[in-house]
């Protein structure tokens, strides 16, 4: 992917570019002593935040200036470069002021084109690399927004980082993964660098492997990861971070497949099943477009009968009865469920589109 971008903009780059540091920088002690144990281990940049956007008053909002100063020196002893959050002119001001390596802009922010474009506007005229984090809410033009905000400001040395999505639902994860989201951002934007942050997504510092890994298996060009000396006591985020030997040992076993492979049997198989593949692609897509000749038919039976096109209690057997049959085919139940709301989705515009057009 575009790793080696990043090596170009004067990041360390070995086995896999990796922003890492705690949550917040709390104390002066607690930023040295992360960055002592993760200097020497090929750091992209030293991450930390300095002012800390939360949901409710009254919870730790970060150190501010003073975190910089003390980032500074974290630097000047351990050669790491740095690099934190920005959500308003005032901090991209005071980083600049502190020659940092690297910015972030965060999903809050992100969420907001007004904050966006006041950091854009702040920084025209400079080029410092700029990391933009997905909104909060599952819209990649928001995201793209945010990008090209920056990029019109003049700035060349853009990624993007995803941190998961808001979810109302119940889940194992802290933010939604929602890999589709990320990997439509890839095809739209093949030349732009992508970061994972699996310590968001994951909220549990024992999941954070198992997503950082899944980021690699999706050709990600790096992670940021949160690494604090002690998470139990960290100010933010605690459950989430993981201590220095935690972080280091994942990195060690995490592995990065490749894209293609040299193996001519291997090529051949999966040609041959890529076909399959194909085949069975047309044969959905043919099927698809029958049901909508049904779906269409069914529309106008409703019009002359004057029935809406919403039908509830029919529908509510529909998901039922495909949830069971999927899984019974060993789908699972999300995916299922996603499929037939999408289908779904379309009958209802074909249906009220016919609707339309039979009235003029």
């Amino acid at each position: 992917m575009n790793k080696q971008r990043l090596k170009a903009w004067g990041f360390p780059l070995e086995k896999l570019f990796v922003a890492a540091g705690p949550c917040s920088a709390e104390t002066e002690k607690q930023v040295l002593a992360t960055a002592r144990a993760l200097a020497g281990h090929g750091l992209g940049f030293f991450r930390s935040g300095i002012w800390k956007p939360r949901t409710r008053p009254g919870c730790f909002e970060g150190v501010g200036r003073e975190g910089l100063a003390w980032m500074d020196r974290a630097r000047a002893e351990t050669g790491l470069k740095i690099g934190t959050e920005v959500a308003e002119p005032s901090h991209v001001e005071a980083c600049l002021e502190y020659n940092l390596d690297a910015l972030w802009v965060g999903a809050r922010t992100t969420t907001n084109p007004f904050s966006v474009q006041a950091i854009a506007d702040a920084l025209r005229g400079t080029d410092i690399p700029v990391f933009v984090k997905n909104p909060m809410s599952a819209d990649i033009g928001l995201w793209i927004g945010a990008i090209e905000r920056l990029a019109n400001a003049g700035l060349t040395r853009l990624a993007a980082i995803h941190r998961g999505f808001s979810s109302s639902l119940e889940m194992r994860y802290r933010n939604a993964p929602a890999w589709k989201i990320p990997i439509e951002l890839m095809r739209r934007m093949p030349d732009l660098p992508i970061l994972c942050d699996p310590s968001h997504i994951c909220g549990k510092a024992g999941l954070v492997p198992t997503i950082a890994q899944e980021a690699m298996d999706l050709l990600f060009d790096g992670l940021m990861v949160e690494v604090h000396p002690d998470p139990p006591h960290a100010l933010s985020d605690a459950a989430q971070q993981l201590t220095p030997e935690q972080f280091l040992s994942m990195i060690d076993h995490l592995e990065r497949p490749s894209e293609k492979s040299n193996d001519a049997t291997f090529a051949n198989h999966l040609s041959k099943l890529r076909e399959n593949v194909d085949d069975i692609d047309s044969q959905m897509l043919e099927l698809l477009g029958k049901r909508m000749e049904v779906v269409r038919e069914m529309g106008r039976l409703k019009t002359q009968q004057n029935v809406s096109t919403l039908q509830p209690g029919r529908w509510k057997e529909i998901l039922a009865d495909r949830v069971r049959k999927g899984i019974g085919l060993d789908l699972s139940e999300e995916f299922v469920l996603q499929i037939m709301q999408s289908i779904h989705e379309e009958a209802i515009l074909q249906q009220e589109a016919d609707r339309v057009e039979g009235a003029e």
